[in-house]
């Protein structure tokens, strides 16, 4: 049996995720994918190195938001600790209407995404180089988004801190998670109510040909978070609100 290629895998996960994608926006993900490796070669951007599991393991988990919350037009969205851009930009490409804010610290990752996002021609997304902390302590920024979305390996008690500030009252933030979710939901329960939020679901997701479990976790933002959070950098993840 002949092996799929790259493109054939991801527009075959795509179909069994009831979503669709065109030839462009397959052309995209190509692109991306080939240019994640050879960046990868030399800045060391993502663990995950072969073109399958990059297929599976970025693509198809960072869009399988899509298969389970509606996300408005035109939604404003930030996506906290995107790293090599996952899962913003695999979202940006299925839904180019969504005006997105990449959050990164890491230089060599941040210069990664400006190249990527100038070589497929992305519109209406934006790389902030610095802290989450930083950029939630900006006036500007704060109760600004509809959706923010993450990604990063951290628990959702720290997670919670950088993104509830950002959100809208009626934002939703949706953070990607394998097993023993409840368990970080129940202990991030203080972060999540003192920050504003409330937990509407935790949605078990299946992405094609991977068997590990994955799971959505949405938390609503109820009321507006107290000014004094985020804290000051470091302190979410050296003194998580647990």
């Amino acid at each position: 049996m002949p092996i799929e290629t790259p493109s054939q895998l991801l527009v075959k996960g795509i179909a069994a995720m009831d979503l669709g994608i065109d030839r462009a926006k397959t052309c995209l993900f190509m692109h991306y994918l080939r240019d994640l490796k050879v960046w990868n070669e030399q800045f060391n951007l993502t663990s995950i190195t072969g073109e399958r599991d990059i297929v599976i393991k970025h693509f198809l988990d960072s869009i399988s938001i899509l298969s389970k919350f509606s996300i408005p037009k035109k939604c404003l969205a930030v996506d906290i600790g995107t790293g090599a851009g996952f899962p913003g930009i695999p979202i940006k490409i299925m839904r180019p209407d969504i005006r997105m804010t990449l959050i990164e610290s890491s230089t060599k990752k941040t210069r990664f995404l400006r190249h990527i996002i100038e070589i497929l021609e992305l519109k209406d997304i934006h790389v902030f180089a610095g802290r989450a902390e930083y950029f939630g302590r900006e006036k500007e920024n704060r109760e600004l988004f509809s959706l923010a979305i993450s990604r990063a390996v951290a628990d959702i008690a720290i997670l919670v801190e950088y993104a509830l500030p950002l959100l809208k009252v009626g934002g939703r933030f949706v953070c990607y998670k394998a097993t023993g979710v409840l368990d970080e939901v129940s202990r991030a329960e203080k972060a999540i109510n003192l920050l504003g939020g409330r937990v509407e679901e935790i949605a078990k997701v299946v992405i094609p040909f991977l068997k590990a479990e994955r799971y959505l976790v949405s938390v609503i933002k109820a009321v507006p978070s107290p000014r004094n959070y985020p804290r000051r950098a470091g302190m979410p993840t050296k003194k998580p609100l647990v």
